[in-house]
C-alpha cells in the first residue's frame, strides 16, 4: 500500500474505534477530507486486508467495519488495528513472491537462479512474471530482516530460511518464548515488532504441532489505540534522527475537525488542504504513558522548537542532511529546554509543592510507593505519621496537574497558589456535577 493510502487509513481506523463506528458515510468522509467514493474504497481495502488476515471471523460481506472491529473485543487493542502493518507497501504481486521465495526456501536452499525459475513457474498467470534483478532485490531485503541467511560457501550463493533460534528450543522453551514476547508486546513500547514475533512463534509451533492449549493464559485490553496506529510513524522518524535529515510532512492538528486529506494529484480536482505543511529538523520521539500518545520535537527554520502529537503526521518524507554541529546545537538546547518537563513541556520552571496523605495507621503507604515511583526527579522534604510533602519544579503545571489531580482526596496541593486555586474550581465543579436535585 501506498504512504497515502496508509496514512489514510490510520486516520480511518483511529476514528473508528474512538467513535464506536458513531458516524455515517458522509461524516466520516467529512472528518478525513475525502470523497464518500473515496471512503468506501478504503472500507473495501479493509475488509479485504481482514478477511485475509483473520480467517476466523464470519464471511459476511455485508457486515459493517464496525461489527468486525467489536467481534473480537480483547483483539480489537491490537491484532485488529496491526494488521495494516502486514499489509503496508506490498503489492499484490510482492506478497505472491515473496511468499513463494519463503515457501520454498523453508525445505532447503535455492541459489538466486533457481528461485527465479520456481517463482516464473509458480506465479498466478495475471500477475507479471520477475527478473534476476527482482529476485535479488527480494532476497537482500529479506536478508537485511533476518528472515532468510545466505549460506557460507562459493559463488553462486545459496539462500535458506533463518529460523535456528526456534527449531534449537525444546517444546516448554517455545511455550516460555511466546509467554514472555507476549508480555513484553503488551506492556512495552514500542510493540508492532514483538506483536509480528509473537505471531511468527505461535505459527511455527502450529506448524510443527505444539499443543498450547485452548485458553492462551494472558489477556489484555489496551485502551490507547494510538499507541500501536502511531509506530507507522515511530520509525521512519527514528531514521531520520539517526541520520540526522529533515522531514516533511502535512500536520493536522488534534484541534481541527479533519484528520486527514487526500493527495492533489489531479490538477481538475486539486482542493486547499486543511493540513498545514511543515518541515523540520526532528530530534527526539517521545511517548505519554498516561494518555497513550507520541510527539514528536525538534526544530523548525522559522519557529525554533515546536512539538507535534504524531497522530497529527500524514505523508512524511526525508529531506536533505543536516550538519553535525547544527544538529548537536539544537538537540543541546533541546535538552535544556525540557530539563524540568514533566512530559514536553517547554515553560517558565515552577515550583510545585504537595502534601500526600498516608492511607491510614498500620497500612503500607501506597501513596508514597506511587510518589517515589513516578514523581521523576522530585523530592520528598518532610513526613510524619500522616503525610509527607513532596517538591518538585517543573516547566508549568498544564502537564503535571492531571498527574496530581489522579491522587484524588490521597493529596493537597500547598503551591503554586495558581494551581492550588485551579484544582478548587475544578473539584467545585466536579462536587456541582452530583449535587442533589
Amino acid at each position: 500500500m501506498a504512504k497515502e493510502s496508509f496514512d489514510k487509513e490510520i486516520q480511518f481506523l483511529r476514528m473508528l474505534v474512538l467513535t464506536s463506528g458513531a458516524y455515517n458515510r458522509q461524516q466520516y468522509a467529512d472528518r478525513l477530507g475525502i470523497s464518500i467514493h473515496t471512503f468506501d474504497k478504503t472500507i473495501k481495502r479493509l475488509k479485504e486486508v481482514v478477511n485475509s488476515v483473520y480467517q476466523q471471523l464470519p464471511e459476511d460481506k455485508g457486515k459493517e467495519f464496525a461489527e468486525t472491529i467489536r467481534y473480537s473485543y480483547l483483539d480489537s487493542s491490537e491484532p485488529m488495528l496491526l494488521f495494516l502493518f502486514r499489509a503496508k507497501s506490498l503489492k499484490e504481486s510482492e506478497s505472491q513472491r515473496l511468499s513463494l521465495l519463503l515457501a520454498a526456501m523453508r525445505e532447503k536452499s535455492f541459489t538466486a537462479m533457481e528461485l527465479l525459475d520456481l517463482c516464473c513457474s509458480s506465479m498466478p498467470e495475471e500477475l507479471s512474471l520477475p527478473d534476476e534483478k527482482t529476485i535479488r532485490g527480494d532476497l537482500k531485503y529479506l536478508e537485511q530482516v533476518g528472515v532468510i541467511k545466505k549460506e557460507s560457501g562459493t559463488r553462486p550463493f545459496r539462500y535458506r530460511i533463518y529460523n535456528d533460534l526456534v527449531q534449537q528450543l525444546s517444546r516448554d522453551e517455545l511455550l516460555d518464548l511466546y509467554d514472555f514476547v507476549d508480555v513484553m508486546a503488551n506492556t512495552q513500547i514500542p510493540s508492532v515488532q514483538g506483536y509480528l514475533l509473537r505471531d511468527g512463534v505461535k505459527k511455527y509451533m502450529n506448524r510443527n504441532q505444539v499443543d498450547y492449549g485452548s485458553v492462551e493464559p494472558f489477556l489484555y485490553k489496551y485502551h490507547y489505540y494510538s499507541r500501536i496506529l502511531d509506530e507507522a510513524h515511530l520509525f521512519t522518524l527514528l531514521a531520520a534522527i539517526r541520520h540526522r535529515r529533515s522531514v516533511s510532512f502535512l500536520y493536522f492538528s488534534p484541534k481541527k475537525e479533519t484528520s486527514y486529506t487526500s493527495k492533489n494529484t489531479n490538477p481538475l480536482f486539486e482542493r486547499d488542504s486543511e493540513g498545514q505543511q511543515e518541515t523540520l529538523l526532528p530530534l527526539k520521539v517521545v511517548y505519554d504513558h498516561q494518555y497513550g500518545r507520541w510527539y514528536l520535537l525538534g526544530h523548525h527554520a522559522r519557529y525554533g522548537i515546536k512539538k507535534y502529537r504524531m497522530e497529527g503526521l500524514t505523508q512524511i518524507s526525508e529531506e536533505e542532511e543536516a550538519p553535525v554541529a547544527l544538529f548537536e546545537s539544537k538537540k543541546d538546547e533541546l535538552e535544556q529546554r525540557i530539563k524540568h518537563s514533566w512530559l514536553i513541556d517547554t515553560g517558565k520552571p515552577v515550583l510545585v509543592r504537595v502534601r500526600f496523605f498516608h492511607p491510614g495507621p498500620h497500612i503500607p503507604s501506597f501513596v508514597m510507593e506511587r510518589v517515589l515511583l513516578q514523581g521523576q526527579w522530585g523530592t520528598i522534604l518532610e513526613e510524619s505519621e500522616e503525610s509527607f510533602i513532596y517538591e518538585i519544579e517543573v516547566n508549568g503545571t498544564i502537564e503535571i496537574k492531571p498527574w496530581i489531580r489522579s491522587f484524588g482526596s490521597s493529596c493537597e496541593v500547598l503551591a503554586p497558589l495558581k494551581l492550588r486555586q485551579e484544582l478548587i474550581e475544578e473539584w467545585k465543579e466536579i462536587k456541582s456535577y452530583y449535587e442533589s436535585f
